[in-house]
């Protein structure tokens, strides 16, 4: 028979019941503020002004921070081929997460049927296909197809962003299903792959704490899904692969959030689209990644709902 503490269970769910109305009162003051806008599904919101106003003082900060990189500036669009989506093996390790775009392709008797299941109040998406398109998890995917076969002596350096969907619904307003990434991906070596992520860390700690946020570099896992995934997410602790910049957005008494990430992607992506270095080797690839969102309502929740109420060193360093 197992015996169970008493104690630990209430000590437990109070902390658990203590961290629920601690992200209850952050989105609660967002919203009251005019900062975000409730969409009516957790995790999405409308930006208003002030809340775009800090986002890309935050985007400019980090690019200002990576000048020295010279890195090549490359946009992405919101979905990605489904072809590519599948060289990435991220439904393999994500698959809670992933999410594809379906469309009518049916006649008009399939119309009708579709709107006759609409009156009836039943759900109308059966009688969509899926399509061609993946909603994209990580905006560094499209890079890795078009770099070529060859990556040239030296490596290539990505100036990426754009937007990432997760599905992934919570009321935390630090969890969106729908964000922005700005990435710094490098492909190249081993050697150079590696010097990237762990040459950056410094920096982007220096930076976040500019802002006036208390960070701790530690290191983490990405969110494997199944009992394999338990044993990736060891393995990638295990051998430093990833560390998370991490600021306590709800206070000390609960474990800190993480707003930006520092990765080391191994030959991962190099072996899935067979790019190879200039010496015949695989490549390997890195990225550091700021999460924009995060960090700006980190900032929100640190210093408060109005910009120009802020420290004048904290408005100096996002240049407000």
């Amino acid at each position: 028979m197992t015996i169970t503490d008493p104690t630990t269970t209430t000590t437990e769910g109070d902390s658990a019941a203590a961290l629920a109305a601690a992200r209850a009162d952050l989105r609660g003051r967002l919203l009251a503020d005019g900062v975000l806008i409730d969409l009516g599904s957790p995790g999405l919101y409308g930006r208003t002004g002030v809340f775009e106003r800090v986002y890309a003082a935050v985007d400019a900060a980090a690019v200002r921070s990576q000048a020295d990189l010279d890195a090549e500036v490359l946009r992405f669009p919101p979905v990605e081929p489904l072809a590519a989506f599948e060289r990435t093996d991220y439904i393999a390790s994500f698959p809670d997460l992933a999410a594809s775009i379906s469309g009518f392709t049916g006649d008009d008797r399939t119309h009708r049927a579709l709107l006759a299941a609409r009156e009836r109040g039943e759900r109308w998406e059966t009688f969509l296909q899926p399509a061609d398109l993946m909603l994209t998890p990580a905006v560094c995917h499209p890079v890795y197809g078009l770099v070529g076969d060859t990556v040239p002596e030296g490596g290539r350096t990505f100036d990426i962003v754009g937007d990432s969907f997760r599905r992934e619904p919570s009321l935390d307003p630090m969890r969106l299903q729908a964000f922005h990434m700005h990435e710094f991906v490098h492909i190249g070596t081993p050697a150079s792959a590696k010097t990237h992520r762990d040459g950056r860390i410094p920096g982007m700690r220096a930076l976040l704490e500019s802002f006036g946020l208390a960070i701790e570099v530690v290191p983490a896992n990405d969110p494997f899904f199944g009992r394999v995934g338990q044993m990736l997410a060891r393995n990638q602790v295990e051998q430093a692969l990833k560390f998370e910049f991490v600021t306590p957005v709800y206070g000390p008494d609960h474990d800190a959030t993480a707003i930006s990430s520092a990765n080391l992607h191994e030959d991962h992506f190099g072996t899935s689209f067979g790019l190879r270095t200039a010496d015949g080797g695989v490549a390997h690839s890195a990225c550091i990644a700021f999460g924009l969102e995060r960090i700006t309502i980190a900032l929100f929740a640190a210093h408060g709902t109005d910009p120009d109420r802020w420290t004048s060193d904290v408005r100096a360093a996002l240049a407000l």
